[in-house]
Formats: C-alpha cells, structure tokens, sequence
C-alpha cells in the first residue's frame, strides 16, 4: 500500500541513478523522463542499474524492455499497443514488456497524424504502426550483431525467439541484458526489415494489457496521487454562467478558514490555496462570490433549442451537392421529413481535471493527464514567461477523457499556469478541480439540431437526400481555426457529409450558431450525433418501403466493400432474421469513423416505457488489428459510453443561463446492471490500422433507436431517451 503521506513522481532529475544498457534512436534529455503507471517497475530498475530513457526503447540489464509511448494512456490502450508493434519485431518475451509516457518533447514524439504531441482523432496505433515497428526491428539487429561480435559468428547465424538470443551450431544463448551495453555500440539500420504477417506472434493476437496490474494494485499513478515537498492544493470558484466574471468575493471569510492560506482572482475565477484539500475545499465555500452576468451567455436550453430549431428551417452553407435534390423530392407521396434534436453532453470521466506545477529556478515541471503536450507545454510557457524548453510536462496515466483533456486552446492549463503564477510560485500547487467543477465545467458536445428529407422508391433506390445541420463550430477561435474550409467546420458535418448510402440526389448544408457555452470535441466528435441522425432516417425509409433493413442498406452500400463488410459480418453474429426474445426487437446500425468501419445489432425491449438494452453484436474494421484484447475491449466502452449517453444524459442551461446539472445523481452513467452482454468479431484485413478508440460509439444509438421503433413504433428524435429514469 502506498504511504501517501510521503512525495512520490519525484523530479526528473531525481530520476536517473546509474547508466547502461541498450540506448535507441534519438537521445532524450535526461529532465524530460516521462511519468506512467509503470513508474514504480522503472524506478526499481534506475535504482538496479538502468539507464537513462531513450526516443522509443530502452533495455534494462535485467531483460526488461521500457517502451517510450508518445500518446496518453487515459484506458483506451496505447501503452499495451505501441509495445505490441515493438514486441513483435524485437521477438520479446510479453513478460519482458513495459510502458511508460514519453514526455512533451515535439521534435521526437510528434503525432504524425497531426504534427504536434497529442492523442486524439482514434490515431494513437495509425501513426505509430510502422514507426514502432521500426524501432524495435532496429533494436534486434543491434542486439543480434553485439551478440555475434562477442560470440564470434555470422550474425545470419544468430536467430531471436521469446526474448533469447541464439546461436544454434554452438547452443549458445543469451538475454537481452547481457548484450545491451555492447549493441549501444552497433550503428543502427537505417531501414530495418519488418516480419511478414505470416511470421507475426502478437500483432493480431490477444495479449494483456500492460497497465492493468499497477491499476487493479493501486500501484499506478495519476495526478492525483502527486505529491511534492510543501505543496499546496487549490481549488478554483467559477462563474455559474458561460462569460461571467467576480463582483466581488469575501477574500476574509476565506482565509480565516483553517488552513486556507491565500486566495487570488485569476482569469478564470478565484482561486483558494489551502494546505490540503479539504481547507481549500471549505475556502471556496466561504467566499460568496458575487457574480457580474453582464457579458454571459444567458439563454435556456429551451430558449436556444427554439433557435436552432428555427434556423433549421432555412438552407445553410452548402457544404456538398449533386444532383437535383428538390426536384427528386418534389411531390413524392414517398418523402419523410425527421428532425433530430441533440443535446449538449458533459464528458464526465471518472478522473476530473487536475495538475501539479513546481518551478525550480528557471525550469517549470507539471504533472497532468496532458492529451496535447505540445498545446499544453507552450501555454504554461507563455502565461508563466518562460522559455518551452523549460517546461516540463509528465504525461500522467489519466481516469478518462473522452477529449476533455484535448483542448484546443488549453484551457485547464492556462488555468493551472495562473493559478500557479497568482500563488506567488515559491511553493508547488495542485489544482484539483471536483466533479461539479466538471460537470458545470463547460466544453461540451454541442446542442445539435438535424433536419433530413429523403425518399426510397420500393426497388430500393434512394432518391434523394437532404440534409441541414445546425449547431456550434468546435473549433472558431482555437488554434485549430484552420480546419474551417469555405465557412464550414469540418467536425460538425463527419459521418453525414460523405453518405455513404448510394443516391445520385444529395445536399448537406450548415448553419454555425454564436452562443456562449464553451464546446468540444466528445468521443467520436461529429460522429456521435451524425450517425444516429443518418441511420435512423436510412433504417425508417427502409421500413417504410417494405425492405429488410440490412438487405436493404446492403443494396445501396456499390462501392463501399468495407461498410458492406462489418454489416454481412455482424448479421451473421447475431443470425439476423431470427425471432428476437419475446417482446423484444433487433435494430442494426453501421458506420465509419476514423477510417474504422463499425456494424452493430442490439436487442432492446421496452420496460414500462424505458428501453432495456440486452444484448449488443458488433462486426468492426480497423485494418490489420495489432491487439484484439484491446480492440473488443474499446468497442464494449464505446457501447456502453454511447448507450448511457443516449438513453439518460444532457446538460441544460436554465433560465438565466446557468447549467443545472452537478453530479452523477442528475448526470448519470449506464449503471453496470443496465449494461448488455457484447460479443464482438474483429475482422482479420491487410489494410493499414486504423483508430478503435472512438468508433465504437456512433452505432450504438442509432442501433438501440431502430429497435425501439419497431417495438414501440415510433424513433426517438429528441435525446436523452429517457432522462434519469431507471
């Protein structure tokens, strides 16, 4: 059991004890050593003679192999995956594996996806595929040429299997330990040989997951459990409206408080430092804050759905078109109208935000769960005057995000720089922000409104297509403006603009909303609200025509092999055709995000007027799967983030503009009784791997929203489902 009272996650520099071993690709710094829940295995082999951390790979003389990983582990699998990718080229033993974060350096760890540090958009394994294999294919050449050096033999002699090195004429063998000082001496290839698919012993297969034992154990670190040398905890009093500013506070009722120690106004609200939680807590309580509402959004939900609604109306920016939409729906007895009413949604991971920050003379160290290094490193940088290569960031195992943690413009940690810059920095701080914090918090996914028109003739075919989106840019005003093309975010539209469904008659247009809550990317983006308004308009024209609904959707996927696939797939699983259980109906939805193609079937009976989900079939695509375990284990979260979304959850604003929800009593998760059993077929493919992280969500909604029409008889157009009811 950890004693908490003493500081653990010490300083880089406190770090490194001894050297040796087998150094890879470009050298780090030696204050830049990353944080991760494999701290305490890494620190135990620093202390038994290790060496200093390396770009990808490191090899301790006990055998163990630490592999560098540039992206956050927050649970959806990096850590296990780019070790897999490693694993299979070095011919390592699983056993020997072990993860840690890389830490905030651009140059070396750049996602190249996207050109900076970060993880988001499903690209940990994509970007990283070949890269890892790379490395670790130029550590067993290393390793092989040391070991026929010093057996004096023909390194084409000397083979690698389950982490020994072999020579077979002589029945020689060693670890990679014992070699690891002496391949730090071998010129690296330039362009190692990779395996072929056929000779891959983990790429495909199932294998634990590497941060799994330290978190059953409690051994792993998160922010959280940070502590540091005289450290302070602060907590932050924000404005209950989206744009509010302070008034006025009682900076004395604070402070007298025990063990509150100062309380600052910063941008972001007032912050109270206290020498535990606790009297930061009850600081803030005592601060009856006055807020100025002048400048905030002060609008209800009711009042900015009316709006979106209206708008809704009118045709938008066209953002793709062919064909004559308006004639082909012109007077057809056949046309459906829907309307789909999407509301903001709060991330709400298991972890909150939180950030330790220390400066010692001119260097500034964080600790946090950081999703973009890069965004995050730069903005402690600028708010604290310091120069980035002073900055460093320990990317902590994080309790979640869902893309909280990404944040465009880095708020929480320009928060965490100015709550550390108002203390006076003489004393490290955590910023620990609570559930309400984060549920009130803002940057959420967008208030949406979709209006469709279509029609189906009864062979079939699509007519023709209409499509207006409404709702709030993610990214106006963030560095990430530069997504915007001709007026249109990108993200609003993904999974709608590009229909997959065959029809020479389609119009997709947008209209982008000014309003004040602050919004973000939600797990699978544009996705999550897309795909239900695609697939249930598409699964509704289906019946209404008399067509079978995966037959039906079949027909119209010419040209798109891979969507066709997952849906013939994931109608086998579930034998598609057979009664469903009495009183229950199957709906089926497919859809690709991230370049991931994801089918799924899910039984769903009603239960006094709540659906009541039962079982869930999925089929996906993700290319050449690199860790199956991983990839089922993704699509069963998605299932049950994006079912819990559908069926309870939204953030309203009352009237006046403040957010009503605080916790998870009003703002509730799927409860563990109320998941349904999946069983998921991971499809073998040669193409390249693509993200899993994300693209298991989208379908699960439209799929549970099918089934409720053809049990209930009628599509549920306005999420959540059924609120808080059980």
């Amino acid at each position: 059991m950890r004693d908490l009272g003493k500081p653990i996650a010490p300083s880089r520099r406190d770090f490194l004890a001894g050297a040796g071993g087998l150094t890879l690709a470009t050298f780090v710094p030696l204050r830049a050593k990353g944080q991760s829940g494999e701290a305490a295995i890494i620190r135990g082999g620093a202390e038994a003679g290790g060496f200093a951390p390396n770009a990808f790979i490191r090899i301790l003389p006990d055998n163990a192999i630490t592999v560098l990983v540039k992206h956050i582990e927050f649970g959806q699998g990096p850590f296990t995956g780019l070790a897999t990718l490693v694993a299979e080229e070095l011919d390592a033993a699983w056993d020997q594996m072990r993860a840690e974060a890389a830490p905030a350096d651009v140059t070396l760890y750049a996602n190249a996806a996207f050109g900076l540090q970060g993880t988001g958009g499903s690209t940990a394994i994509a970007n990283s595929y070949t890269q890892m294999r790379k490395a670790g294919a130029a550590a067993r050449a290393m390793l092989i040429g040391a070991a026929a050096k010093t057996w004096g033999v023909p390194a084409g002699q000397v083979t690698i299997e389950d982490g020994v090195i072999k020579h077979a004429a002589s029945g020689k063998e060693g670890g990679f330990g014992e070699f690891a000082d002496s391949a730090a001496n071998e010129t690296p290839p330039e362009d190692p040989p990779l395996k072929a698919k056929k000779d891959f012993k983990f790429i495909g297969k199932s294998v634990p997951k590497l941060d799994t034992s330290g978190k059953t154990t409690g051994e792993a670190v998160f922010t959280l459990d940070v502590y540091r040398d005289d450290m302070l905890t602060a907590v932050v009093a924000h404005p209950p409206k989206f744009g509010a500013v302070p008034a006025s506070f009682d900076v004395d009722a604070a402070r007298a408080v025990s063990g509150v120690v100062d309380v600052k106004e910063t941008p972001q609200g007032v912050a109270v430092y206290g020498e535990n939680t606790y009297a930061a807590l009850k600081g803030r309580d005592a601060l009856n804050v006055k807020w100025n509402d002048a400048g905030a959004e002060r609008r209800s939900t009711a009042e900015l759905t009316a709006l979106f609604r209206e708008t809704a109306q009118g045709h938008g920016v066209v953002a793709d078109e062919r064909g004559d939409v308006a004639a082909a729906l012109s007077g057809d007895e056949a046309v459906l109208e829907a309307e789909f009413v999407f509301p903001y949604l709060a991330h709400a991971p298991m972890e909150p935000l939180d950030a330790v920050v220390e400066q010692r003379d001119d260097t500034v160290e964080v600790w946090m769960g950081s999703q973009l290094q890069t965004v995050d490193q730069q903005t402690f940088a600028g708010v604290l005057g310091v120069d980035p290569s002073n900055v460093i960031v320990n990317t902590m195992l994080a309790g979640g995000s869902f893309g909280r943690r990404a944040q465009p413009a880095s708020n929480f940690a320009a928060e965490a720089a100015a709550v550390f810059d108002a203390s006076g920095r003489s004393r490290p701080v955590k910023l620990v922000w609570t559930r309400e914090d984060d549920i009130r918090g803002g940057f959420y996914r967008p208030l949406t409104v979709h209006k469709i028109r279509g029609a189906m003739g009864a062979d079939g075919a699509l007519k023709g297509w209409e499509h207006t989106v409404v709702s709030q840019s993610l990214v106006a005003g963030s560095p990430f403006e530069m997504l915007i093309q001709d007026g249109i975010d990108p993200t609003m539209i993904e999974g709608a603009r590009d229909l997959y469904y065959k029809t020479d008659n389609f119009k997709i247009s947008v209209h982008t909303m000014d309003v004040g809550v602050p919004v973000l990317w939600w797990r699978s983006v544009g996705h999550t609200h897309t795909a239900y308004a695609v697939e249930t308009f598409m699964d509704e024209l289906l019946q209404r025509a008399g067509l079978d609904a995966v037959e039906g959707r079949l027909n119209l996927l010419e040209g798109r092999p891979r969507e066709a696939g997952v849906l013939k797939r994931v109608a086998e699983l579930a034998d598609w055709g057979r009664a469903p259980r009495e009183g229950a109906a199957f709906g089926v939805a497919v859809h690709k995000s991230f370049d991931t193609y994801v089918a799924q079937i899910a039984e769903v009976s009603m239960d006094g007027g709540a659906p009541r989900v039962h079982k869930v079939w999925a089929a996906v695509d993700c290319g050449q799967p690199v860790n199956v375990n991983v990839i089922e284990a993704q699509i069963e979260g998605g299932i049950g983030y994006g079912a819990g979304a559908m069926l309870f959850d939204e953030i309203t604003l009352a009237p006046g503009g403040a957010v009503e929800q605080s916790n998870f009593h009003d703002y509730r998760s799927l409860r563990i009784n109320e998941m349904p059993e999946v069983e998921v077929a991971v499809i073998d493919s040669d193409e390249s791997p693509t993200g899993i992280g994300e693209p298991g969500v989208p379908p699960i909604a439209p799929a549970i929203g099918n089934a409720m029409r053809r049990v209930g008889g009628s599509t549920p157009r306005r999420l959540p489902v059924t609120g808080l009811s059980v």
